[in-house]
């Protein structure tokens, strides 16, 4: 079931009217949100490989409707998404980003169906951010992510929240097609491979338990199933071209996140001890987050972030982020208009690569939003997974309306 959904979508707008039809006699309350936007990317460089372009427009969408019912005990939530790129195939998409039910209890809940569930405290790396699988032709940063099938109880106590997690499919990570960029045009995305014979129907198992501590906040996870992350090996096609193939591992993982609040810096940290059949690894992001308030006599905030990643595998690995360390800034006007901005740096001790991220954004009046990206790349070592996007430096326009 979960694989016609998630795979064979045409017609989210006729599925939702049909999920609306079935819930709106007995809802407590309906509404209906969401946001629809225009996206252009403009590319600083010739690209890399001849079959990308210097520029990307596209067009998406994101509705959302939610329905409650029986005092507000259960809620059903609908969120489609879908995009149509001027130039990805990949990236002209539909998927289901919510499609759940939750009911409360006096000290519990249950949440069953699609759902984005985040876990993590820093900033430029989520370690232990694991039950949802990555949208990457939304963009490479990994903050985007794709709808997951879950059977989800929480329990509160005053000991703490331990959320127990089902998860009966497997989402493949999505890339870049042929024409997408920044992307990798020789991914085979259409002949995965899996470590399980059970392949995206494996079920995978997740439990957390969270609690707070005066100013610390504490979280301790186990995650047990196919990995979000897959290792790309590389493979000749049926042309007996040279391609790189998603391989799905089955692992698992232990995870610890910690965020102390002193006064006015926050410490955070992140670990990971990954189990596997080829490497067992451990894994850490942390850092500082230092705001000050009210800066230049104004209502501003300005906060400074530095971090640094670790990965025991070092370069022999999968990550970016194996020896880095990341410095940044965030500018909150605290004005009207929500104006923001967000500066962030990398540097690879290893590699001597960098990486630098500039996001502003600004709201115009009650509907509009304006968004400004800029993303450069600097590489020149070819064991740098970032060297094939050396050239895609590039600035992002988005505007959004929201009704």
């Amino acid at each position: 079931m979960f694989k016609i959904i998630l795979k064979r979508i045409h017609h989210p707008t006729m599925f939702c009217l049909l999920v609306g039809h079935f819930f709106i006699a007995n809802a407590n309350e309906f509404e209906v949100r969401g946001n629809i936007e225009v996206q252009g990317r403009f590319f600083t460089e010739e690209a890399l490989f001849p079959s990308q372009h210097d520029q990307q427009i596209s067009l998406a969408a994101a509705p959302e409707f939610f329905w409650s019912w029986n005092d507000n005990k259960d809620s059903l939530e609908f969120v489609p998404s879908a995009r149509v790129d001027q130039h990805d195939s990949e990236r002209t998409h539909v998927d289901i980003r919510e499609l759940s039910w939750v009911h409360v209890g006096d000290d519990w809940e249950t949440r069953v169906g699609i759902r984005r569930d985040f876990w993590g405290v820093t900033e430029f790396q989520h370690l232990v951010d694991i039950i949802n699988q990555s949208d990457s032709v939304e963009d490479i940063d990994n903050e985007d992510k794709l709808g997951q099938p879950m059977i989800n109880l929480s329990v509160v106590k005053d000991w703490g929240i331990v959320d127990f997690y089902i998860l009966p499919y497997f989402r493949e990570r999505t890339f870049a097609g042929p024409e997408g960029r920044p992307g990798i045009p020789f991914i085979d995305v259409d002949n995965a491979l899996y470590e399980s014979n059970q392949k995206e129907e494996h079920v995978d198992y997740a439990v957390r338990w969270s609690h707070s501590l005066d100013d610390i906040d504490v979280a301790l996870s186990w995650f047990e199933g196919t990995s979000r992350n897959p290792q790309l090996q590389p493979r000749f096609s049926i042309d007996f071209e040279p391609v790189l193939v998603p391989y799905y591992q089955q692992i698992s993982q232990q995870g610890i996140e910690l965020q102390a609040n002193l006064e006015s810096a926050l410490l955070k940290l992140e670990v990971i001890h990954n189990n596997n059949s080829l490497q067992d690894f451990w894994a850490l992001q942390g850092g500082i987050e230092y705001s000050q308030y009210g800066v230049f006599d104004s209502n501003a905030d300005l906060g400074w972030l530095v971090e640094w990643g670790w990965d025991e595998r070092g370069t022999d690995g999968n990550s970016n982020f194996q020896n880095d360390l990341f410095f940044g800034n965030r500018l909150a006007l605290n004005d009207v208009d929500s104006s923001e901005l967000l500066f962030g740096f990398s540097y690879d001790l290893d590699l001597e690569s960098t990486s630098v991220l500039l996001e502003a954004t600004r709201r115009y009046g009650e509907n509009i939003k304006l968004s400004l990206d800029v993303r450069l790349f600097e590489s020149n070592d070819p064991q740098d997974p970032t060297y094939l996007f050396r050239r895609d430096d590039h600035i992002q326009l988005t505007a959004q309306y929201f009704y």
